[in-house]
């Protein structure tokens, strides 16, 4: 019997990691809401004019090497930033009205999946005008 495409999306599991590979992670089961972010600070943050996220359960990211990110407390008791001391690598979020842990998408090995692609750009006025937007295919949560 073949396994429904909603098992197989529950136990897919991917690698990803930092830069330099002192910090290695495995997610499993089916990006929630990916999407990118033209904020302010994903840009300062990103060093570029957008980063791309996808949330996961809590529970179905664990840091493989024994090593965590470093978490970076940006807005004060709402979110926090995870990424290597080492290499700097920008890794995972932690936002207080978010049930995933966010997780970026360019961190992980293998960027090809169907449910990576992003549904929506969050703060779509903070974009930088030279770029094409992300098509809107799903209403925006935040921004």
């Amino acid at each position: 019997m073949n396994a429904t495409p909603d098992i197989v999306a529950a136990v897919q599991e991917r690698s990803g990691g930092c830069l330099c590979g002192r910090i290695r992670f495995t997610v499993k089961g089916k990006a929630v809401y990916p999407h990118t972010c033209s904020c302010p600070h994903c840009q300062k943050l990103g060093g570029g004019p957008m980063m791309w996220w996808a949330g996961f359960a809590t529970d179905d990211v664990t840091w493989t090497n024994g090593i965590e990110p470093t978490w970076f407390e940006t807005f004060e008791g709402e979110a926090q930033r995870g990424f290597c001391p080492h290499c700097g690598s920008r890794l995972a979020a932690i936002d207080s009205d978010v049930p995933e842990l966010g997780i970026v998408v360019t961190a992980l090995d293998d960027t090809s999946g169907a449910d990576l692609v992003p549904v929506n750009q969050s703060f779509r006025d903070d974009a930088v005008h030279w770029l094409p937007q992300v098509p809107d295919t799903q209403n925006s949560p935040v921004g």
